[in-house]
């Protein structure tokens, strides 16, 4: 028997190509998705690559009635791998108290369901934004958890919080927490990638909407740091090296191989890359040249943040094995079938 994996947010850019390498690996996959961030469209894309149409249950995890149901029409399932929540920063500076309740309540709700269970894994989305900037590069886990930036950082940190407190009186209850730095690319295939709505909030999907033309040029937020070139340095990692980390993880949890019930994780490269080298490599295997200017700094951004990763690659025995090149091409490629697709439904 297959085991049953739960992935909230699973239509999601991360969620999407982590249910791919789940289904990839055997196991059984059901998704809980609002569509507030995302579209059912995703779904045809993950079928279409693993010819497997996941499970799927349109449902707010704010709606505790709803949780409690879901897990009684579900009483089977082994893992959740939970990625709901909202991520823009400048949105949660203005709208705290969604990014509040949609954060922290939906993870109190499906904690409160796992804590009735007998074997829960529990794999928490959780974010390099908890050290702010670093005193030391490469972060290591081990590295102070700065005050938040932004109420979205702050949301990672309480969430983190929430389940140590929990895994300390319900031990029983197995969970990693994964701090993810900068995620980018697509699926090979092209079939599933990052579908920002509205304006994006990361730099690649701005990249290559501006180099197909739906964007006049690229702002580059501050050219003034101290750096190299003067702009934001980050730890840029493939979304399919992230993706398989995720299912590396459930397998320590699932195989009872973890030390203590909770750890952490940083997910990345170990190699910084400015905005202006990004932008280059994505100019190098586009063959695109892509029109930008600098613009003023953009609040709460930090300098510099990369990972030491020793932990996740002896521990975990995971390593990123993609290039930033890799990234790039996939993250064209995609918005290339994006742009065939838009023109052939006009």
């Amino acid at each position: 028997m297959s085991k049953k994996i739960l992935v909230t947010g699973g239509l999601g850019f991360i969620g999407s190509h982590t249910v791919v390498a789940l289904q990839e690996k055997g196991y059984e996959v059901v998704i809980i998705d609002n569509l507030s961030n995302s579209s059912l469209e995703v779904l045809g894309g993950i079928t279409k690559i693993t010819r497997i149409s996941p499970e799927f249950e349109n449902l707010d995890l704010r709606d505790k009635q709803a949780v409690n149901h879901f897990f009684d029409k579900y009483p089977n399932i082994e893992g959740v791998i939970h990625f709901a929540a909202s991520k823009a920063v400048g949105e949660s500076v203005q709208n705290p108290l969604l990014y509040y309740e949609n954060n922290l309540n939906t993870l109190v709700y499906l904690l409160q369901q796992l804590k009735e269970r007998e074997a829960p894994k529990f794999i928490f989305s959780s974010s390099c934004t908890v050290y702010g900037q670093a005193d030391e590069l490469p972060i290591t886990e081990s590295a102070p958890v700065k005050k938040a930036e932004s109420p979205y950082g702050n949301t990672k940190q309480i969430g983190e919080e929430i389940i140590s407190d929990t895994c300390k009186v319900v031990p029983h209850l197995k969970a990693i927490s994964l701090r993810y730095f900068n995620p980018i690319g697509a699926h090979p295939s092209a079939n599933i990638g990052e579908l920002p709505i509205g304006t994006p909030q990361n730099l690649v999907p701005f990249i290559t909407q501006t180099a197909a033309g739906k964007r006049d040029e690229l702002s580059v937020f501050g050219n003034d740091y101290p750096t190299p070139d003067g702009t934001c340095i980050r730890d840029y990692i493939h979304v399919m090296d992230l993706a398989r980390a995720h299912v590396v993880a459930l397998e320590r949890l699932l195989d009872d191989e973890q030390t203590g019930n909770y750890e952490v994780f940083n997910l990345g490269t170990g190699k910084g890359n400015s905005v202006l080298e990004a932008i280059k490599a994505f100019e190098k295997v586009s063959g695109q040249k892509l029109p930008y200017s600098f613009v003023d700094r953009r609040e709460g951004d930090i300098i510099v943040a990369y990972a030491d990763t020793t932990k996740a690659n002896d521990v975990l025995k995971w390593k990123a094995e993609y290039t930033i090149e890799d990234a790039m091409e996939s993250a064209w490629k995609w918005q290339q079938k994006l742009e065939e697709k838009n023109n052939s439904e006009e």
